[in-house]
């Protein structure tokens, strides 16, 4: 499937994935919850939570495992219609436990938007784990 809809609008939800992944490489907890909706919904295997204030302190606690977080998206298609859109992003994720060891975790997250005041908002992603390697 190809791209669809403004490219003005796509670019503008590609910076979102963006910020999103720096904040999480930077641990910044207030940049990372900016990219959502107060009433998004985070969805992790196993485990759905309604509403940013309800999936942040989630966030911090899962952020909490780690020293190091390279966190890095590659695009699948993004289909924008007026004020909303979805989205596949495919994440590389390279992990440093605090206590000890790295992990590899290859991900897809399906996402959909919500643009308000002319920027683009996380509404609600899905994230899958493709793939988990874990390294001593």
């Amino acid at each position: 499937m190809i791209s669809q809809g403004p490219i003005e609008d796509r670019l503008a939800i590609r910076e979102l994935v963006e910020s999103y992944n720096d904040a999480v490489m930077r641990f910044d907890g207030e940049a990372w919850q900016s990219n959502w909706t107060d009433d998004a919904t985070w969805s992790l295997p196993g485990r759905e939570v309604q509403g940013k204030a309800n999936f942040f302190p989630m966030w911090q606690e899962s952020m909490s495992a780690f020293s190091f977080v390279g966190f890095f998206a590659s695009a699948g298609p993004i289909i924008v219609t007026g004020d909303t859109a979805k989205g596949t992003w495919y994440q590389q994720e390279f992990l440093h436990l605090e206590a000890g060891g790295k992990m590899n975790v290859t991900g897809r997250y399906e996402d959909e938007y919500a643009k308000k005041n002319g920027r683009w908002y996380f509404t609600k992603r899905v994230y899958s784990i493709l793939d988990r390697q874990m390294l001593s």
